[in-house]
């Protein structure tokens, strides 16, 4: 074995690699970088063995302790909903009245229902209760079936012309334009209908329409066109409009009127959800008082 050769500047042995007239040193390690290193290396031994660390085909090795974010997170959503248990069948047991009187199951109440609004409202009637053609806005103070806060609890619960409740809101509009009207009549209701919102209309038309209203649409609408919750039938008399105001959008839905439906929400989210969507989109802006305030 050849004797190594000491580099004459440092003193050092050098590993016998040379290149371009620079030899390279033979300076070992310091020893505490070592038993670092050894250190790291023990420790990712150790880790591998008690986490779930080796990814398999469909899930990790368990390790000893078979601790997991996921299992972690899990622990953690168990604890909020058993403490949320407590306030939401409190909620559940009772009415609106009492609700509101508890200013903490109030406030509990209207965040928790703007939070399921978001989840299953939006996708209709838009992120800001906008509505949308077909889908009520629900800021405004046009209700259909009524925005006191028990009607639009029932709404929510059991939908509207929804064939999964036996309890369901239900109207329907005939569908004039199958032979029950002509196409001059429903020109002159037409306009009769516009004229009641001071629309743009033709006043001979109008009146021409006015019988015709009589005849076929007050039995729902009212003599005045002011509608009937207790029926489903919209105020024709403002200026919102379901489905459009303009005259063709009007004498579309007298010929094939549109009809809509809704979820029943009953089963799917139980009553204190229910209670909680009621009594935020009571609070938006277009609720209306109750008896009891």
């Amino acid at each position: 074995m050849s004797e190594k050769e000491i580099d004459e500047v440092t003193g050092v042995a050098t590993t016998g690699h040379e290149w371009d007239g620079i030899k390279e040193l033979d300076n070992p390690m310091p020893r505490w970088w070592l038993y670092t290193f050894y250190a790291t290396i023990i420790f990712g031994i150790g880790y591998l063995i008690y986490y779930p660390a080796v990814p398999l085909t469909e899930n990790a090795t368990p390790g000893l302790s078979g601790q997991t974010n996921r299992g972690d997170l899990k622990i953690e959503l168990a604890k909020v909903k058993e403490g949320k248990a407590a306030i939401e069948e409190k909620i559940a047991t009772l009415d609106f009245f009492d609700i509101r009187k508890d200013e903490n199951l109030m406030r509990y109440s209207v965040a928790g229902g703007q939070s399921l609004y978001k989840v299953f409202c939006t996708q209709c009637h838009g992120t800001g209760a906008q509505g949308a053609p077909g889908f009520p806005n629900l800021n405004d103070d046009d209700w259909i079936w009524g925005g006191d806060i028990e009607s639009i609890y029932t709404t929510i619960k059991h939908g509207v012309r929804n064939d999964e409740d036996d309890e369901t809101r239900f109207s329907e509009m005939p569908n004039f334009g199958s032979g029950i009207l002509g196409n001059a009549d429903i020109e002159a209701v037409t306009h009769y209908v516009a004229s009641l919102s001071n629309s743009d209309h033709e006043v001979k038309l109008a009146q021409n329409g006015q019988e015709i209203f009589i005849e076929n649409c007050a039995a729902c609408h009212g003599d005045d066109g002011l509608g009937g919750r207790d029926l489903g039938a919209p105020n024709l008399a403002d200026s919102l409009w379901l489905y459009g105001g303009s005259l063709p959008e009007i004498s579309s839905q007298i010929a094939q009127p549109k009809h809509g439906v809704m979820p029943a929400w009953g089963e799917r989210l139980g009553e204190a959800k229910i209670k909680q969507l009621s009594l935020y989109i009571h609070g938006l802006g277009g609720g209306e008082r109750d008896l009891e305030d």
